[in-house]
């Protein structure tokens, strides 16, 4: 009955069913040929609005129908179909929230393997605000290699991970399907690159085909949990164990959602994904919204060692949506305290997020990417701590100029999970949290993530991240360079207005190494980093 529903809701009952019926009226005419069936269709049509109508009159739930019967349901029928309609017929090249379609089908064509060249000129207006640019050189390198690496693990790391600048970001099995799973982690084992778990864990779709896996622990704990949803040491150590898990990243909080635990929709969770991670069916599955394990940034430093004594070495990081700067400057000063410094943060802006969130969280809540990025490679600069930590970003990337700007902000290498997810075959529908993804990306439902082939979908995981890193070669070159790593914020430009072009220079200022111990008087550094204890998280009072 279930399964009828899913393919037949009351939504669309009056079209389906009136197709029926002109079907059947039809058959009637050609097996009979003779003016009876004629004159009996229109009884049946009569009959079934009778019906359709009668039940609209009499249902509770939709006041639409209750007082325009039958017609009303053409407005739930264009609720329906509207922005599909807008998305294939009236979408320019440059609209479409959150990506475009010239972004979309520059992440198709790669994927596929096409022609991703474009002529006739930019269709951007380039002398409006906001428009972005790079600085060539009049004498561009040529670069053989566009396999560009950065080796992850700091002075306590026994086991560093020399990593792709370019991986697959946190997306969970439960929130993507089997299949979707399988397709990432195959191509990330073509290609040479990481797949990240996401909080759900590794399932055996990440474990089935072998590529890279930096494993997310979330609050939940889901593949490190006792029963009672506390972490658990021994089960941790197990699955860290496998020569396949490369790296340790502790979700703090994630860009869609941050300051909220995560949240996998009821309508999701089968009885494989319940037995993956250990939680009961029929009810949203809500990770904590912060960690059992520690509550101050002292226990954080001493969970970060407990976790890479465990794993025998690797490295061991953790990702964060920045928000108040005083907390963030709290670790600081607990890696100063406790000589414990993480071997990667990975700051994810406000603007990611694959997942269900509340809309209040996924519009107004956490730090954009350039800013949070900015702030945190700066203030390690300011402790003297940068040259221990390596820096990932997450956030909105999808083309080798995204790659390029985020690095010459400081990140290290960046992850990627929506352009990934179009790789895969993602039309961007929307429908991620309700378990009806139309191409089997985002769904739970075995019908649907069939069409979903991983020896089809694999390759074309492999070819974006190929082709997408061979865009960013030309663009380092282009510029002059020989690695993305040498981008600086003076190569970029920014037009603020109709008369003045800045770089990216003014989001957080620079800070000269050490300038935070030995004391700055920015105020944007100045008052947090007062207010900020390695034993809380929670400000302390300014004394005067």
């Amino acid at each position: 009955m279930e399964r009828l529903r899913h393919y037949f809701s009351l939504r669309i009952l009056p079209l389906s069913g009136s197709i029926v019926l002109l079907a059947l009226v039809g058959y009637l005419i050609v097996a009979w040929g003779d003016l009876y069936a004629i004159l009996i269709a229109p009884f049946f049509l009569l009959a079934f609005l009778v019906a359709v109508g009668l039940h609209d009159i009499l249902q509770t739930k939709r006041a639409v129908l209750r007082n325009y019967p039958i017609s009303g349901h053409a407005r739930y029928i264009m609720e329906e179909i509207r922005p599909k309609i807008r998305q294939y017929f009236f979408e320019g090249e440059k609209d479409g929230r959150p990506f475009p379609r010239d972004k979309r089908s520059l992440a198709y064509q790669r994927a596929k393997g096409q022609l991703d060249k474009r002529p006739f000129g930019t269709e951007y207006d380039v002398y409006v605000p906001r428009y972005e640019w790079i600085s060539h050189s009049l004498v561009p390198t040529h670069i053989e290699n566009h396999d560009f690496r950065v080796r992850i693990g700091g002075p306590d790391c026994t086991k560093p991970y020399d990593a792709s600048v370019l991986n697959i970001s946190a997306m969970s099995f439960g929130s993507l399907s089997a299949n979707a799973i399988r397709s990432l982690n195959k191509g990330a084992k073509a290609g040479g690159f990481a797949h990240d778990t996401g909080e759900g864990g590794i399932s055996p779709y990440h474990r089935e085909n072998g590529g890279d896996i930096i494993w997310e622990i979330g609050s939940g704990y889901f593949g490190c949990r006792t029963p009672d949803g506390a972490f658990s040491a021994e089960r941790f150590a197990e699955n860290a164990a496998a020569d396949q898990v490369k790296m340790i990243e502790i979700k703090i909080s994630q860009g869609a959602k941050p300051g909220h635990g995560g949240v996998l929709p009821a309508a999701k969770i089968t009885e494989e994904v319940s037995a993956i991670r250990g939680i009961p069916m029929g009810r949203d599955c809500i990770s904590p919204s912060s960690h059992p394990a520690f509550s101050t940034p002292l226990e954080l430093m001493a969970f970060i060692r407990q976790l890479r004594e465990l794993s025998d070495g690797k490295p061991v990081g953790f990702k964060l949506c920045v928000g108040h700067a005083h907390e963030f400057l709290a670790i600081v000063k607990a890696m100063l305290q406790t000589g414990i410094t993480p071997d990667f943060i990975v700051i994810d802006g406000k603007e990611g997020g694959t997942g269900a969130a509340p809309s209040e969280f996924i519009d107004h809540i956490g730090m954009p990417l350039r800013e949070g990025l900015t702030f945190v490679h700066y203030a390690l600069i300011g402790a003297n701590l940068r040259d221990r930590i390596r820096l990932g970003a997450s956030g909105m990337i999808i083309s080798a100029f995204d790659i390029a700007r985020v690095m010459a902000l400081g990140a290290d290498w960046c992850n990627m999970a929506r352009g990934f997810m179009f790789a895969v075959g993602c039309i961007q529908s929307q429908a991620c949290h309700t378990d009806k993804c139309p191409v089997g990306v985002a769904t739970q439902d075995p019908d649907r993530q069939r069409a979903l082939v991983v020896a089809d979908k694999s390759v074309r995981v492999a070819q974006f991240h190929g082709k997408t890193l061979e865009a960013l070669a030309e663009v380092v070159a282009g510029a002059g360079l020989r690695h993305p790593s040498e981008f600086e914020t003076y190569h970029f430009h920014k037009r603020v207005s109709y008369s003045q072009v800045t770089t990216f220079t003014n989001l957080y200022p620079p800070l000269a190494p050490g300038e935070l111990l030995s004391g700055t008087n920015d105020s944007r550094y100045k008052i947090p980093w007062q207010v900020a204890r390695a034993d809380t998280f929670h400000a302390s009072a300014l004394h005067a």
